[in-house]
């Protein structure tokens, strides 16, 4: 099998640790955030700006890619590293969630779905996902999976379980690119035992690394924590261990203390462009009228290019007037806050105190003087 990954490990707090991922564009310090740029695109940033917050890795996505502007195309141009002009890791997700999203017919063969573009119908299985991901040329491809949303009978779940266990199978046969590491994902939904068996069956399949998938996408905070228990220690302490869609501090951070490593969500610029805005002592929505004349950062506590620079009047200004600008500058602070938070998540655990760390970060962020 191809292993054009590996993760070693740096230091254990707990379950809690650092490590580092190598890839073929570079390595990854982990536990690491993933910034998400689902058309080969962060959204309204561009890898200026994902240089000057410095992003380690960066996520794009296959359904769309395959069918705008497509993949051979992309191949062309030198795969997404030529084509999006990022030197360092990429990611490409198989497509599984966002076909999940489509209300797809699932057979084994693979998932039909309309177009969100003109209406067509489309296939994707996992040997068309391995097809397109390979010529995309991302550093890390995802097999295709079968997600279900939550809450789902066991029957459903276990079913979908299955077939991704198929489905990864087959990944495997066809993934032959010796400079991409192809990932196995863990299905399940919150059935504790279905959950433990799926983790450790495709943990036997040998994959150089492992997302937990099917989370995120109804279930409790509770749910989530119970899920990831039973699934992290069925999986290899020498691989890398992904949380597909988990953005939100606390929810990073439960996940880094049960022993995950990577993670990605659209969360820090989605809600940028609505106003949003992450800080340590809580999120806040910059169009409170409270801003209108507040001279002050976005925090004080923060060293990204846009609080450096510019007050939360004008950047709320930016927002109730529609200006684009606004989402890229809220889209930065809210990144950097982000990958700061992963980087203090690692010294906590080098030093031994991530446990602390966790506590006094979800105290300050519930009752900081912005938090809403």
């Amino acid at each position: 099998m191809n292993h054009a990954a590996t993760w070693t490990t740096a230091n254990e707090d707990g379950r809690a640790r650092t490590g580092t991922l190598q890839l073929t564009h570079g390595d990854v310090p982990t536990p690491a955030f993933v910034a998400v740029g689902t058309r080969a695109a962060v959204r309204a940033v561009d890898v200026d700006d994902l240089e000057a917050v410095r992003a380690d890795m960066i996520l794009a996505n296959t359904y769309h890619l395959m069918l705008r502007p497509g993949s051979e195309s992309i191949a062309k141009m030198g795969g997404l590293h030529g084509f999006w002009g990022w030197d360092g890791p990429i990611l490409t997700d198989s497509g599984g969630y966002q076909v999940f999203s489509l209300d797809p017919v699932v057979t084994e063969a693979g998932a039909r779905f309309r177009s969100t573009y003109d209406g067509s119908y489309v296939d994707l299985g996992p040997e068309e996902s391995m097809r397109v991901q390979q010529e995309l040329g991302a550093d890390v491809a995802m097999a295709f999976d079968h997600l279900v949303g939550l809450p789902a009978p066991r029957e459903t779940v276990r079913d979908a379980m299955e077939r991704t266990l198929r489905w990864e199978e087959r990944a495997l046969a066809v993934h032959d690119r010796d400079d991409q590491a192809l990932f196995g994902i863990v299905q399940g939904g919150v059935d504790p035992e279905v959950r433990a068996e799926s983790a450790r069956r495709t943990a036997e399949l040998g994959f150089p690394g492992f997302a937990i998938g099917g989370l995120a996408v109804g279930e409790s905070a509770e749910e989530m924590r119970a899920a990831l228990d039973v699934s992290v220690p069925e999986l290899p302490v020498d691989k890398v261990r992904y949380v597909m869609g988990l953005g939100d501090s606390e929810g990073v951070l439960d996940a880094i203390a049960a022993g995950c490593d990577l993670f990605d969500c659209v969360w820090p610029t989605r809600l940028a462009r609505h106003g949003k805005v992450f800080t340590v002592d809580g999120d806040y929505n910059l169009k409170r009228s409270e801003f209108a004349g507040d001279t002050r950062p976005l925090h004080p506590e923060c060293g990204c290019p846009v609080c450096t620079r510019h007050h939360r009047a004008y950047l709320r200004h930016l927002v109730l007037t529609g200006e684009i600008t606004s989402m890229r500058l809220l889209s930065i602070h809210n990144l950097w806050y982000t990958l700061r938070l992963m980087e203090d998540a690692r010294t906590a655990i080098a030093d031994g105190r991530f446990a602390e760390f966790r506590r006094l970060a979800s105290e300050r962020r519930e009752g900081g003087e912005v938090a809403e």
